[in-house]
């Protein structure tokens, strides 16, 4: 039986403030870390984990798989390689002669890219299972998933699949929309809406703020009224600053990328695609066009 090594070296990328308090591999998506999807995808074919590198395949640390290419790789003896459209190697077999250029597969390298990967996990996922009661008003189009002690107050409106962890307090009145995780411990407050986002354990966003393809590190809080943009007015795609210059991500529609244990003062607006990195806070009123640094 073939075996697979997750590598761990190299897994704290430098670009953005989300993997300096946790590892690339612990950071969750879909309510599950990266590494564990990795270890699925891997064992669902029939492999077995190894606890260091003579194993027949290497993943790479930031590895996101699309289950059929990771399949056809598996099946052929020949792949030596699984190769990103970046042209980074995440998955290497020993004995293959061959590479195999992904298309759907790929190496999570920005902030961005876990955007991605959350709403290709969410899609992905088979069962969504409420653990808590909501109000009867609660409206669902899609998907819900509802962890223990989590409260659903009045006027609750989920559209697409949205995951919540536990012992969470959502609402009155608010807008959830997919693909949005949202651990557990937080606080989505009235006429909050919130759209294709990640949101980490301990976070309050408490009243009448907007989040959208944004993500929030833990013990955050948002101010009444901030408000997150993420679409440009030509409709082009965002650039984002990365140690010094301007890195295009490709992405029509981005918001914030937010460290942990960050504040916003009521009525903060956030340029798309920027970053504020951890404990960092803004004014009553702030305008953050750049990247608000530590």
């Amino acid at each position: 039986m073939a075996s697979f090594y997750l590598a761990k070296a190299g897994e704290t990328p430098g670009c953005h403030p989300l993997t300096l308090t946790r590892t690339l591999g612990e950071f969750p998506l879909a309510g599950t870390s990266l590494r564990q999807h990795q270890l699925a995808a891997l064992l669902a074919l029939g492999q077995v984990e190894s606890d260091g590198p003579d194993a027949d395949f290497t993943v790479h640390p930031a590895a996101w798989f699309a289950p059929a290419e990771l399949a056809t790789f598996n099946a052929d003896s020949s792949y030596a390689t699984l190769t990103a459209a970046d042209g980074c190697v995440i998955l290497t077999r020993k004995g293959g002669v061959r590479d195999l250029r992904a298309t759907q597969s790929f190496a999570i390298a920005y902030a961005w890219d876990l955007l991605r990967a959350n709403a290709e996990a969410m899609t992905a996922r088979k069962s969504y299972v409420q653990e808590s009661g909501a109000h009867p008003s609660l409206y669902v189009e899609g998907r819900l998933q509802v962890g223990k002690g989590t409260k659903i107050l009045p006027g609750v409106v989920i559209e697409g699949d949205v995951i919540i962890g536990d012992n969470c307090k959502i609402g009155p009145n608010c807008y959830l929309r997919g693909s949005t995780a949202i651990g557990d411990k937080c606080h989505v407050g009235q006429a909050v809406e919130i759209k294709n986002s990640i949101l980490l354990p301990g976070t309050n966003v408490g009243h009448l703020s907007y989040l959208g393809d944004t993500i929030l590190g833990e013990k955050v809080n948002l101010g009444a009224g901030s408000i997150t943009s993420n679409l440009r007015h030509d409709g082009g795609a965002h650039r984002s600053p990365v140690e010094g210059r301007m890195v295009d991500t490709g992405r029509r529609k981005l918001g914030a990328i937010v460290g942990d244990g960050v504040h916003t003062g009521i009525h903060t607006s956030i340029y798309p695609g920027r970053k504020l990195w951890p404990k960092t806070s803004t004014l009553p009123g702030a305008i953050v066009d750049k990247d608000l640094l530590a």
